[in-house]
């Protein structure tokens, strides 16, 4: 069984596929192999991939080419589709290029698959889809109401996936995850950032007040729950994929300085972004009943670790924080 993952040379794709990796397990249905499509953009990179892997094939190119995709798809049984621009400071700045990969990218992976009767087609989403919430937890059916850029086409993403379904048959399945921390995660966003920032001695950049609360999901959490859906879930349906910890921003900020030996006179409060969403937290319980999704990492030790992890790999950040611009 051959599959073929989007976006793998990024944060969650390449921890999903260094996973996939590590288990010698053909003959219990994974895998035999593993064809990663990547465009190599800015947060993308070769370094977070065992190239030398007997099972894995890189195809570097754009999910966007039809004739590239079309060529990928007639040689893959299963898809996992990670490919996405992911920033919302980015999408605010310029929705164009999310319009393009999260969308159409999307649409492109989506008609190749019908074609060549590829499936589960399991494409990755997120909880911002849904907005903010002030209290409770989203369940799946919640209505989408997306308030930037990103989140936006995600949801236009999500859309398209499960028209496909109910259109045409296609075995969609769709994952919503809370936000993800650990290592190789690429430095703009909030924990690689205030953490790398920390450990260079700069100050770290506080939207707001701080108050706007996020649960958080370790990657590997978020990848295995991603292969249970994979392997497990149901075509056409979605699955929330949480972590379990809410913390506001600035109280993982207060954890991020201790861990970093830091005080609170290292932090530059800046102005909100533009309509920031105060609260997400989604409703995991149909993984966990159906699939037996559970997180495995606690937060203290899995926030520790990811510290680590940095203060450990400067060779592997430092470079890509020069190249993107990134403080």
């Amino acid at each position: 069984m051959n599959l073929l993952v989007t976006g793998a040379a990024g944060f969650i794709g390449s921890t999903y596929v260094r996973g996939l990796l590590a288990e010698d397990a053909e003959d219990a249905g994974e895998p035999g192999v593993i064809t990663v499509l990547d465009k190599l953009t800015y947060a993308g990179t070769l370094t977070n991939l065992p190239l030398g892997h007997p099972r894995l094939e890189f195809v570097h190119g754009d999910i966007c080419d039809a004739a590239l995709v079309d060529k990928l798809m007639a040689g893959a049984d299963q898809v996992v589709h990670f490919a996405a621009e992911s920033h919302v400071d980015r999408s605010i700045e310029g929705a164009g290029a999310f319009v393009r990969t999260n969308v159409l990218g999307t649409q492109t992976l989506l008609d190749a698959a019908l074609r060549h009767g590829v499936g589960p087609f399991v494409h990755v989403s997120t909880d911002e889809v849904y907005g903010s919430i002030e209290t409770g937890a989203w369940p799946e059916d919640h209505p989408l109401n997306p308030t930037s850029p990103y989140s936006a086409s995600k949801a236009a993403s999500d859309l398209i996936a499960l028209a496909h379904h109910r259109t045409h048959g296609l075995d969609v399945r769709v994952t919503r995850c809370s936000n993800n921390y650990g290592p190789r995660q690429f430095p703009e966003k909030l924990v690689p950032l205030f953490v790398t920032n920390l450990l260079d001695g700069a100050k770290v950049p506080l939207y707001g007040d701080g108050r706007n609360v996020r649960d958080w999901l370790h990657v590997e959490d978020h990848c295995r729950g991603v292969d249970l859906v994979r392997t497990k879930g149901r075509p056409g349906e979605v699955y929330n994929l949480g972590g379990g910890t809410e913390l506001s921003n600035r109280e993982l900020t207060g954890l991020l300085l201790e861990a970093c030996g830091a005080g609170w006179d290292r932090v530059e409060y800046v102005e909100d972004r533009k309509g920031h969403d105060l609260r997400y937290c989604v409703d995991w319980t149909k993984a966990r009943t159906e699939l037996g999704y559970r997180p495995r990492h606690g937060f203290a030790a899995g926030l520790a670790d990811t510290v680590t992890w940095y203060r450990d790999h400067r060779d592997w950040w430092e470079p890509l924080k020069r190249g993107a611009g990134t403080t």
